[in-house]
């Protein structure tokens, strides 16, 4: 009998295992689609309109179906935070890891925020809807908020410093200064496109962004002398004549 058993047991794990495995990754995706429909959900309304009730009501599922995937309100929140800081690396960071170290990855890094800039116009940052909502609280959301944020600060910083390194940004320049000004590009264009549906807010981030990097740039200005426009003969002919009526009118 025991070696019947045991091989009855023998048997039915793999059967077992395969039925655990396809129960654990059917949670895993019920999970990524409460998720998705909780982004969704704080883009538009911020992370404290979240509930478990509105995402019962978006995907179907009962409130106890979906609490059993976080187990707070607050695990929820920052589940939102970490796919869209994810989604957000995915779009903005990575892309521009192919472009050369310098100033062209930096650019690339300011482009790609404006393009994602660009979509969340209409439907709204969490960064910065975050920010508001949790400026003046303490605990593990905005602790996981600030984070992400700080996590892409540190990325572009490296950047800024890498040009210094690499000779094309002045070797005074203040990494902390120059993330400061490019940072607020986007918030501006943020309150301006969004709030004030400004026109031509797109236009004068990215002009902003070419000024900052133009201030900061170690490539010389051109000289006055250089710049100035050479003179015609006509004028020198003109500045002749002049001279001459001065000189005989002494």
């Amino acid at each position: 009998m025991p070696a019947t058993s045991e091989s009855s047991q023998a048997t039915r794990s793999p059967r077992a295992r395969s039925s655990t495995g396809r129960a654990l990754q059917k949670g895993q995706q019920t999970k990524a689609a409460i998720v998705e429909a909780a982004l969704g959900l704080a883009t538009h309304i911020g992370l404290e309109g979240l509930s478990i009730g509105a995402l019962a009501d978006v995907t179907g599922m009962s409130k106890s179906g979906v609490f059993a995937h976080f187990g707070s309100r607050e695990e929820l929140q920052i589940s939102v935070i970490r796919e869209y800081h994810t989604r957000f690396e995915q779009e903005v960071f990575y892309p521009a890891m192919s472009a050369e170290r310098g100033v062209a990855r930096l650019s690339a890094l300011f482009d790609n925020w404006m393009k994602r800039t660009s979509i969340e116009i209409d439907s709204g940052c969490i960064y910065i809807s975050g920010a508001v909502e949790f400026d003046d609280r303490t605990g593990p959301v905005r602790d996981a908020l600030a984070s992400s944020v700080l996590t892409w600060h540190a990325a572009m910083r490296r950047a800024i410093e890498q040009c210094k390194g690499l000779g094309e940004l002045r070797v005074d320049t203040d990494a902390e200064q120059m993330l400061f000004e490019i940072h607020g590009l986007i918030l501006a264009l943020h309150y301006e496109a969004r709030f004030l549906q400004t026109p031509g807010s797109m236009g004068r981030a990215v002009q902003g962004f070419h000024n900052i990097l133009a201030r900061y740039s170690s490539a010389p200005a051109p000289s006055s002398a250089a710049a100035a426009p050479a003179a015609t003969p006509a004028a020198a002919k003109r500045r002749k004549v002049s001279n001459q009526t001065t000189t005989s009118k002494e």
